[in-house]
C-alpha cells in the first residue's frame, strides 16, 4: 500500500512526498481509514512505529474539509488537541503537524512548563487551530482563562499509559471534562495496563481498537545484549565500550537525574562528548542537548525517562539502559528509540545484583531471554563480574503462589533470567561484537 490508495488530499500528499514518505507504516495503515471515517480509536502499537502520522494526517484532513465546507468562521478556535506527557513528545508531535500540513494554512502551537508563558499566551491570543500541550501548563493556562476548549473537534491522548505512569491521570481527567461531548477522541499507547482500557471506556464511544504488535513486544530488528556487572564498575564499562568508533550515537538512560549528570561528567573525562536531559535541565538547555545530539555534534545522550518516549533520532543506532528500569514496561519504550522506521539497532543493558528482579520482570513481559555478553577474554574482566547468588538468596527471591515461585516450575528468578552459571565460581562478561548502525 502508498499513501495514495488513503484517499488522502493533495495538500497533505504533497507534503508527504517532501518529507520522502511513500509507504504508511501498518498503523497508519489501519488507523488513518478509522479516522478519516469520523470514529473513535483506541491504538495501540510499540513506539517507533509511526503513530504521530497515524493520528495528524486524517485531523489535518478533516479540518481542511470542514474549512473548504465552509464550516469554519473567520475566527480562529482551537479545534485539535493532543495532550502528552513531555515537553520533547509536545514539540515533536507539533513539528509533525508543521511537516504534514504545510500546505494546509493551520497555526499550530505547542504549550509545556518550565519556560516563560509569554510567547505562548501571545499565540493564543492571535488565535490558532491545533494545539500540542503537556497537562500541567495546559491546565494552568486554561485556569488563567487563555485557553477555551469548547470548539474542539479532535481529541488525542498519545502515551496514554505513559500519562498515568507520570502520575497525570487526575489532570487529563479534569482537561477531559472542559471538553465538548460531541468531538472526535484518539488514544494512542504502546501498552495496554487495565487502568488504559478502563480509562478508555469511559471516554471513547464505540471506538474501533487498531492494534498491530502485541502489547509490550520489541521490535525484532533490535539486538538485544546483557551484562552482569557491578554498580560502581558500569560507568568503566559503559566508557570502554563507547570508545568502539562503530558505535555513531548512542542514547543512554539512567534511573535518576544525578545519575543521568555524574554519567555524562565522566564520559567527559574519558573524552567522550555527551550531554544530559532530565527534568532539572531548563527548556533551552534540554533543547540545545537534544540539537548538538541530532546534529552529530555530541556522540552521546544521558537521559532519565522522562525523555523516554520523547526523543526521536533518526539513525540512532544503540539504546544503553545504564540501570534497568524497575517498571518493565519502560524497557520496551527506552530501546525503542533505536530500530525506527524499519532500521536495525542494539540495545545494551547492564544489571547489578540488585536489578536480577527487575531483569525477571522484563524478560517475562517481553516473552525472552536477553543474551548475555560472555568473553572471558574482555580486558575489564578483572571487575566486570558477577557471582551466581547463594542458595538462600534464590529462596528468598522465590514468590510462592500455590507452592511454585513466581517464575513457574519451581524456578527462582535468577534462573529464569538466565543468570546461573558455574555455581564453583565466578562468571566474567565481555562486549558484542558491534557493527555499524
Amino acid at each position: 500500500m502508498t499513501f495514495d490508495q488513503l484517499h488522502l488530499i493533495k495538500p497533505i500528499l504533497d507534503a508527504l512526498h517532501t518529507e520522502g514518505y511513500t509507504t504508511p507504516t501498518p498503523i497508519q495503515q489501519q488507523a488513518i481509514p478509522v479516522l478519516l471515517d469520523g470514529k473513535d480509536l483506541l491504538g495501540c502499537a510499540q513506539t517507533g512505529t509511526g503513530k504521530t502520522a497515524a493520528f495528524a494526517i486524517p485531523i489535518l484532513q478533516l479540518m481542511h474539509k470542514n474549512r473548504l465546507e465552509g464550516k469554519e468562521q473567520n475566527k480562529r478556535y482551537i479545534r485539535a488537541l493532543v495532550l502528552t506527557p513531555t515537553r520533547e513528545l509536545a514539540i515533536q508531535i507539533e513539528e509533525s503537524f508543521s511537516a504534514y500540513g504545510r500546505h494546509c494554512g493551520f497555526r499550530h502551537l505547542t504549550v509545556f512548563g518550565g519556560v516563560s508563558q509569554k510567547p505562548q499566551t501571545d499565540a493564543l491570543q492571535r488565535g490558532i487551530d491545533i494545539l500540542v500541550a503537556t497537562p500541567g501548563r495546559l491546565l494552568d493556562l486554561m485556569d488563567q482563562g487563555y485557553i477555551n476548549l469548547k470548539h474542539i473537534e479532535f481529541f488525542v491522548l498519545d502515551e496514554a499509559d505513559r500519562m498515568l505512569d507520570m502520575g497525570f491521570v487526575h489532570d487529563v481527567k479534569k482537561i477531559i471534562a472542559k471538553l465538548p461531548q460531541h468531538r472526535q477522541s484518539l488514544f494512542f499507547s504502546a501498552t495496554m495496563p487495565k487502568e488504559i482500557v478502563s480509562l478508555s471506556n469511559s471516554i471513547l464511544k464505540n471506538p474501533v481498537k487498531v492494534e498491530v504488535t502485541p502489547p509490550s513486544s520489541t521490535v525484532d530488528k533490535i539486538d538485544q545484549f546483557l551484562y552482569f556487572v557491578g554498580r560502581k564498575d558500569k560507568r568503566l564499562l559503559l566508557a570502554d565500550i563507547l570508545q568502539d568508533k562503530n558505535i555513531k550515537t548512542a542514547l543512554v538512560f539512567t534511573r535518576t537525574k544525578h545519575g543521568a549528570d555524574k554519567v555524562t561528567y565522566d564520559l567527559h573525562k574519558k573524552g567522550i562528548k555527551s550531554a544530559a536531559i532530565h527534568g532539572n535541565k531548563s527548556q533551552n538547555a534540554r533543547q540545545n542537548a537534544l540539537s548538538q545530539f541530532k546534529e552529530g555534534k555530541i556522540r552521546v545522550l544521558v537521559a532519565t525517562d522522562i525523555a523516554a518516549r520523547g526523543i526521536d533520532v533518526d539513525n540512532l543506532g544503540h539504546v544503553f539502559n545504564f540501570d534497568l528500569p524497575n517498571i518493565a514496561e519502560t524497557y520496551v519504550h527506552r530501546i525503542g528509540r533505536t530500530a525506527r522506521a524499519g532500521a536495525s539497532g542494539t540495545a545494551i543493558s547492564f544489571c547489578d545484583e540488585e536489578e536480577k528482579e527487575y531483569l525477571y520482570d522484563i524478560q517475562k513481559l517481553i516473552g525472552k531471554k536477553i543474551d548475555i555478553v560472555e568473553e572471558h577474554n574482555y580486558p575489564l574482566s578483572k571487575y566486570v563480574e558477577t557471582s551466581p547468588p547463594s542458595g538462600d538468596k534464590q529462596q528468598q527471591r522465590q514468590r510462592k503462589s500455590n507452592g511454585q515461585s513466581r517464575g513457574g516450575h519451581g524456578q527462582s528468578r535468577t534462573s529464569q533470567a538466565g543468570i546461573a552459571g558455574n555455581r564453583s565460581g565466578k562468571k566474567f562478561f565481555g562486549k558484542p561484537k558491534l557493527g555499524s548502525k
